[in-house]
């Protein structure tokens, strides 16, 4: 059974459907890409699966069980957490009051302390730096912050919305190897990313969106040998 199942999905904005029909699995323990240019429905996508929208019609199953129709937090309490595109910290709280926020769920809470040392361990500078304002942080540190503040959460899957937004080339590789630190603990990724050859890298497997549909799936190391791929999103 996969950890996540999503069926037929159908979602947008008022009655303006965005996505028509999407049809995605994540397996427990995997990275999974969804890539796709500007207004395909990622983020749309993203946004239903954490409960901020509602779907129209279509099935969310987390673990078997559905969670389309719950509220954002109880969606949390499943395990599904999401970073979102902007990172949107709080900038005048200090970096470990960001990370208190991110474990409010109960269970988060009564394992704040060893989560914390978990996210020390994957970014040491937020340990340094844990008294120190969010908002004087740089762009790469802030987004440090805003993944391990999702990791706060213990989630079973992290969602991750563009990720690599705003960050300098040098600063998008670590990035990437950090997100495969995180999934070799166990906790399984999908990831939304314009950095599309680095998503399917560490992919495990991937989906390509368009106008709201999915048009391509398959491996990572796969897609990235695909010649519809490489002409419209690599420009080889």
């Amino acid at each position: 059974m996969p950890l996540l199942e999503v069926k037929s999905l159908v979602s947008g904005y008022k009655k303006v459907p965005i996505l028509r029909g999407i049809s995605i699995r994540v397996e427990e323990r995997e990275i999974l890409a969804v890539v796709g240019s500007n207004g395909a429905g990622k983020t749309t996508f993203l946004k239903t699966l954490s409960g901020q929208l509602h779907a129209f019609s279509g099935e969310i199953l987390f673990a078997g069980v559905p969670i389309q129709g719950l509220e954002p937090h109880r969606i949390v309490e499943q395990g599904v957490v999401q970073v979102p595109e902007g990172r949107q910290l709080f900038n005048y709280l200090t970096v470990r009051q960001n990370l208190q926020m991110g474990s409010y769920i109960r269970e988060a809470r009564n394992h704040r302390r060893e989560t914390l040392e978990v996210v020390f361990d994957l970014f040491p500078v937020l340990a340094e730096r844990q008294d120190q304002w969010a908002g004087t942080l740089s762009g790469g540190e802030q987004q440090m912050l805003a993944i391990a503040r999702g990791l706060m959460a213990r989630p079973k899957l992290l969602m991750m919305d563009e990720p690599s937004w705003g960050l300098a080339p040098i600063l998008v590789r670590r990035l990437f190897e950090n997100i495969c630190r995180i999934n070799q603990r166990g906790c399984a990724i999908l990831l939304v990313e314009q950095h599309v050859q680095q998503a399917l890298s560490i992919a495990h497997r991937g989906y390509v969106l368009e106008r709201g549909m999915v048009v391509m799936e398959g491996e990572g190391k796969d897609l990235l040998k695909d010649e519809r791929l490489k002409e419209s999103y690599l420009g080889i």
